[in-house]
């Protein structure tokens, strides 16, 4: 079936006021620079919510999911370094390598990332519904459809023994939460921790704040049950958002849910000279506020962590092999495994707050 299209199904954002649905599409092969993929498995994440409950504008016509893993398939002209066969982890953000952004070592901020513009353009239109009109790819990757074109770019190799459902989280929630640890707040052994949010990143975050060597890291949510997941990954402390103000003078405050509210505490529980990372993301246009004077005068730091300010090609493999070597208890982030026709109990249960992550798997 080389080099001819295929047909596939896959989950089709339609607008927020529709219920995005699974349709059947034809998919053209590969082109240069280009590899199919077969997917292993998807995380539903909290930004896919966003978009279906329209608190972020997104085209409509797109294959939903930017986070997941899967089987190289197919290899277009020019592509060396990837096989049919190979296990990879998605990346979001394909940096180009050229740009100003990239250029400075910031690939997670890359301008023009390969296969962007959630593959609309008309020379990046791999997916088609069988009446010939034109259907994107989320993100690039539209990884709630069982296969798909990405940009060999946006497929990093990992170590074929980490299992599905791991490697579809490395694309996302875990390599947000870890980077932000590790890369944008830089946590060094011995500094406290506070994690504001305990989903999928947040989790991923106490497990990166633990790997490093914090301490005390405590984790604040609004659910006991969340709390005990925090427990189970090894938080050292747990305390209810009601009671956070017990935590204060932290020397790091990470904000993972993307909450106005739980922004402005964070900056209240960090310690002079201490740094706020904000993970989450809030629907779009939201504004926080704060005691400027206050801040100033204490000389705290915040910071925005897109993609835990991460490059894919170096951080998705150390992840997995760190995950392999029995260091980071990624299994625990798996609430649910699902198929892709539950995508809509699984966001249900994300506006109800249960759990941490539900994984389709294919």
């Amino acid at each position: 079936m080389e080099g001819r299209p295929i047909r596939t199904r896959g989950v089709v954002f339609r607008g927020p006021a529709t219920r995005p649905r699974i349709e059947e599409l034809t998919l053209d092969p590969p082109q240069r620079g280009e590899v199919r993929v077969r997917m292993a498995a998807a995380g539903v994440c909290h930004s896919d919510l966003h978009v279906v409950d329209g608190e972020w504008e997104r085209p409509t016509d797109l294959v939903m999911g930017h986070e997941g893993a899967g089987w190289v398939e197919e290899i277009g002209e020019g592509v060396s370094d990837l096989a049919p066969g190979d296990l990879v982890v998605l990346a979001w953000t394909a940096p180009c390598g050229t740009c100003k952004s990239c250029q400075r070592g910031e690939p997670w901020l890359c301008a023009r990332p390969d296969g962007s513009g959630h593959r609309l353009a008309s020379e990046l239109v791999r997916l088609r519904r069988h009446n010939g009109q034109s259907i994107g790819a989320y993100s690039g990757i539209g990884t709630f459809g069982e296969r798909q074109v990405v940009a060999a770019s946006a497929a990093i190799k990992i170590d074929p023994g980490t299992p599905p459902e791991i490697a579809a989280l490395i694309g996302c929630a875990v390599t947000t939460g870890i980077g932000a640890v590790r890369n944008t707040a830089n946590v060094q052994a011995g500094e406290s921790v506070v994690v504001i949010g305990a989903g999928g990143v947040g989790l991923s975050a106490v497990i990166g704040a633990i790997a490093v060597g914090a301490n005390p890291v405590t984790a604040v949510d609004t659910s006991e049950a969340k709390l005990l997941l925090a427990t189970l990954v090894g938080a050292h402390r747990t305390l209810l958002t009601s009671e956070a103000d017990q935590v204060a003078g932290a020397d790091h405050v990470l904000e993972c849910i993307g909450l106005v509210e739980t922004v402005e505490l964070a900056i209240e529980l960090v310690r002079p000279g201490g740094t706020v990372t904000l993970v989450g993301m809030t629907p779009q246009g939201q504004r926080a506020s704060f005691d400027v004077y206050r801040f100033v005068e204490d000389g705290k730091t915040i910071r925005g962590s897109n993609y835990g300010s991460a490059d894919p090609a170096r951080d998705f493999p150390a992840i997995a092999k760190a995950y392999l070597d029995g260091r980071l208890p990624l299994d625990l982030l798996v609430s649910q495994r699902i198929g892709l026709d539950e995508l809509d109990g699984a966001f249900d249960a994300m506006r109800r707050g249960a759990g941490a992550r539900r994984v389709i798997v294919y």
